[in-house]
């Protein structure tokens, strides 16, 4: 399964049944699981461990040392789940020791071409990003998100579960869960309602949910108000709940 051409460290550990296609090059301190398919021209830096059944496409380059001018060489590490596809000319750095040491990738993501996750981000499951999304770095994403083509998330910044971003987003606050967004910068437009529905959403809890995006978005109130209100709103709703507990941890603030 690892084709001649293709070069391999020693010290590397590679799984069962995994295909290794031609002039891809596995350098030392990379770990590959059971399964997992590779294409031509790959190349994965270590320290990196890469779980089962994933697919790498051509001119991916996975674990290489962070863009960030304070690192210094340190063994730092990617760490990738099971069952992502991830298509051509996408980039995934290391960590940094200032941000944790490790950037993380969950499991059952879809990253489409040309997409790049920077040192220290936290990729949740069921992501899903459209050709060209970038991440800064400490970026954290949050499980069932979905990226429009060429959204741009700034350092630091959170995107909450079930958000979805319209093309060419650019977001430089946190974006709250469940939400549309799109622009530069980046504006709330509703609740992503489809993908709830997709997700098997209850209609009560949509419901909540919109109730409580009014509130947010189109009362008026100040940002402490409005969270005053949805705490009460969260005592009924587990959603509602999770959406205001978002908002307060909150460090950049969120988009409004």
């Amino acid at each position: 399964m690892i084709h001649p051409q293709a070069i391999v460290d020693p010290s590397a550990l590679i799984g069962k049944n995994v295909h290794l296609g031609p002039f891809s090059v596995i350098g030392p301190g990379v770990e590959i699981g059971d399964d997992t398919w590779i294409g031509p021209h790959v190349v994965i830096n270590g320290p990196t461990r890469i779980g089962k059944n994933n697919k790498i496409h051509q001119f991916a380059s996975l674990g290489d040392a962070p863009q960030h001018t304070g690192y210094k060489g340190e063994p730092t590490r990617l760490e990738i789940g099971d069952r992502n596809i991830i298509r051509e000319y996408c980039t995934f750095n290391r960590g940094t020791v200032g941000g944790g040491g490790v950037t993380r990738m969950g499991h059952d993501n879809f990253i489409m071409a040309y997409c790049h996750v920077a040192h220290d981000c936290r990729v949740g499951n069921h992501t899903i990003f459209a050709n060209g999304t970038s991440l800064a770095g400490h970026v954290t994403i949050e499980d069932y998100v979905i990226f429009g083509g060429f959204t741009m998330v700034h350092q630091f910044c959170r995107v909450g579960a079930y958000t979805m971003t319209g093309i060419a987003t650019a977001t430089y606050k946190d974006i709250p869960p469940y939400l549309l967004t799109a622009g530069n910068t980046a504006k709330p437009h509703g609740l992503n309602i489809r993908g709830l529905k997709r997700q098997q959403f209850s209609a009560s809890a949509i419901e909540s949910l919109r109730r409580a995006y009014k509130v947010l978005y189109k009362s008026g109130l100040r940002l402490e108000e409005a969270v005053a209100q949805l705490t009460a709103m969260g005592k009924e709703s587990a959603e509602v709940n999770y959406f205001v507990h978002f908002i307060q941890a909150s460090e950049r603030g969120i988009i409004r």
